[in-house]
């Protein structure tokens, strides 16, 4: 059945995923990250949020991400691999993702304060290179639950200049 074959694909992207060099550095670049912003005491970026209950926080650790990831990785960046200059690359950065990771921080205005949008940036590209390594979401799919998660955990409310 098609489940059956959606749960298979999961499970051999999974394997893939954790003998994976770049992408263990990509989870392993989340705390270092988080790390960096708590003994800094960073106060400039302001989020403000706040995670009172269960499903708020769900809704920006599993919903949002899956939503964005669809939208701009799925669809978006899909699209933008389809023209002969979106596969064109710097490094590893295609056009596709470079354009991506600009729509999805400007996306990112609307709710958030500039150096917080901009903050989003770099795991965008992140989140690209995977979606472009493995032709799939799954990899960018974890790694920006993963982000979000550990983010709003250890920030929620912390962050307010």
């Amino acid at each position: 059945s098609v489940k059956t074959q959606m749960v298979a694909d999961a499970l051999i992207t999974l394997k893939r995923l954790v003998k994976d060099g770049p992408f263990i550095a990509a989870l392993i670049a989340g705390p270092v990250f988080w790390a960096g912003l708590w003994l800094s005491e960073l106060t400039i970026l302001e989020w403000g949020g706040s995670v009172s209950n269960p499903s708020q926080f769900l809704l920006l650790v599993i919903i949002y991400p899956i939503l964005e990831e669809i939208v701009f990785r799925g669809a978006l960046q899909g699209w933008l691999r389809s023209m002969s200059w979106g596969t064109q690359h710097w490094g590893k950065i295609t056009v596709a993702n470079l354009v991506t990771s600009i729509a999805f921080t400007l996306a990112h205005l609307s709710i958030n304060p500039v150096l917080l949008s901009a903050v989003v940036f770099i795991p965008s590209l992140v989140f690209g290179y995977f979606r472009d390594r493995y032709d799939r979401l799954q990899a960018s799919i974890i790694l920006h639950i993963f982000y979000n998660a550990g983010f709003i955990w250890l920030f929620a409310g912390r962050l307010v200049a």
